[in-house]
């Protein structure tokens, strides 16, 4: 079976979870060695993670998530997942 970015995307948080089946992990496993964008989404959701389980409270500065949300839109805009071959 071969998976695309979209695919990782929408298995991420069952991947960090450990709740995949072993070879879907392994399909994922091989596409995270390749794909810089999938490996940084991984690793940037686990940081979420463990900022959200920080029971510390902090204030976020001001235009933060539209800064966020642009920057995010500009990086899928320049690129775009990949499309499935073979």
């Amino acid at each position: 079976m071969m998976i695309d970015c979209k695919h990782v995307w929408d298995q991420i948080s069952a991947y960090i979870d450990g709740d995949l089946d072993p070879s879907l992990r392994a399909e994922i496993d091989k596409h995270l060695e390749t794909c810089e964008i999938c490996s940084a989404v991984l690793d940037s959701t686990r940081n979420v993670v463990v900022l959200m389980a920080d029971d510390r409270v902090f204030e976020l500065p001001a235009g933060f998530s539209q800064r966020l949300h642009q920057r995010l839109d500009e990086e899928i805009t320049s690129n775009p997942p990949q499309a499935p071959t073979g």
